[in-house]
């Protein structure tokens, strides 16, 4: 049978209805020679405590690499309980909601995914899902072009560099200018960033945490890009925004960002989550499914997919986007990772990554000719100048059993010795 746990209230009730003053005396007519004092047991540990336990067994076995691999997907501890929700049967299906009639518990679970990427973001309006972190990205800029009637992009050195090809793809037949940034781990882009910005700016790109973990707030970039007349797009980490300055705050006009740190396993390489959330005033402009709230001719609150004039089933020639689906599943369980961890859960998950990385930080800065290449703020991951080429060292501690992390050599020329 299934587990429900009681609350100290649901105890009290169930006593006073038993009659019995404690759970204790439910005991008492069992003869105490005849009661066991202890179950020489250890003391009860947390679900993550029993799977580590169980990981150090089995890892006696030859077993998978220990992973410190980065630069956009991680590894984060999925409680069980995300599972066994998004598996039940009223869930698991890959079914777009259009008739609200039947497909409320649906609806309702995708407004609450779009309420919680809103919170989580400080932004008002999320949609239901797009593909992945690079499609938000790259459907984005479609919309800030579209709302700015603009058709230039800046985008920052420190975006991720899959997504920075991604948006080279999408926009090399539109008719859309393109300046990037000069990638750089630890100087500050932001002279070279708002000499770009013109009055043709359609929109600027920001990551934060960037790419190299760098933490920054772009609040004066924010101000600064909209007395010109362009919005700004932020791409973001979400477990970071618990503890981070949100979008919202600063100001931003479009946020986007993977969603797989949040229940969703690594799989190798998806099905991933893409979210994106902005203000009121460009909801129109937005690309995919929105679910809004609603009353029904009864009276009684209903859930309905709404705005759907956007969307190319409706007017294919006119729609803001040519995505006709999303990724309901996988936003189910970043919402069931959210309610389950809650604002603190969330936090404490975000502290626990700045204080790992403050130690491996610490301890790679012992070894002789290793260095940090930033001393500005990080989150979750950072780089490190190795006096040897980086791929050479991944070949060679992947043969120990150890995947370290990216050589940045393999993105921008002349960081070969980066990783």
């Amino acid at each position: 049978m299934n587990y429900i746990a009681n609350t100290p209230a649901q105890q009290r009730e169930m006593l006073d209805v038993c009659g019995a003053p404690s759970i204790e005396s439910l005991f008492d007519p069992i003869p105490k020679d005849l009661r066991t004092s202890s179950l020489n047991l250890p003391e009860g540990r947390s679900e993550f405590e029993v799977l580590e336990y169980f990981r150090r067994v089995a890892g006696r076995n030859t077993g998978p690499l220990t992973l410190f691999l980065g630069g956009g997907v991680y590894d984060h501890y999925i409680p069980a309980a995300v599972d066994a929700l998004a598996g039940r049967s009223e869930f698991f299906t890959a079914y777009t909601p259009y008739q609200p009639e039947v497909s409320q518990g649906t609806l309702q679970a995708i407004y609450e995914y779009q309420s919680s990427i809103c919170r989580l973001t400080g932004m008002e309006v999320s949609n239901a899902s797009l593909y992945d972190g690079g499609t938000a990205l790259c459907e984005a800029c479609q919309m800030a072009i579209q709302a700015t009637g603009r058709k230039r992009i800046v985008m920052d050195g420190g975006i991720n560099p899959v997504y920075r090809t991604m948006v080279r793809t999408y926009t090399a037949n539109l008719s859309i200018g393109l300046e990037e940034i000069p990638a750089s781990v630890d100087q500050d882009s932001r002279p070279q960033l708002m000499a770009a910005v013109h009055d043709d700016t359609a929109a600027v790109i920001l990551q934060n945490p960037s790419f190299f973990g760098v933490i920054d707030d772009h609040s004066d970039i924010v101000a600064a890009c909209h007395a010109k007349g362009a919005l700004v797009i932020q791409s973001v980490y979400p477990i970071a925004m618990s503890v981070c300055k949100t979008p919202g705050e600063m100001g931003v006009d479009i946020v986007t960002g993977e969603g797989q740190s949040l229940g969703i396993p690594l799989s190798f390489g998806g099905p991933y989550l893409g979210f994106m959330a902005t203000t009121r005033a460009l909801v129109r402009k937005m690309p995919g499914r929105l679910v809004g709230r609603t009353l029904d001719r009864n009276g009684k609150e209903a859930f309905v997919l709404t705005l759907q004039a956007r969307e190319q089933h409706i007017r294919r020639e006119k729609a803001t986007s040519n995505i006709c689906t999303n990724q309901a599943l996988c936003a189910l369980r970043a919402h069931i990772y959210m309610a389950l961890m809650g604002a603190s859960g969330l936090r404490e998950v975000a502290e626990l990554c700045i204080a790992k990385t403050r130690y491996a930080m610490q301890r790679l800065r012992q070894i002789p000719g290793v260095e940090v290449a930033t001393n500005r703020p990080v989150f979750n991951e950072f780089t490190i100048i190795l006096p040897v080429d980086a791929s050479e060292l991944v070949n060679k501690l992947i043969e120990r059993g150890i995947a370290p992390g990216l050589p940045l050599g393999r993105f921008y020329p002349g960081m070969d010795r980066m990783l």
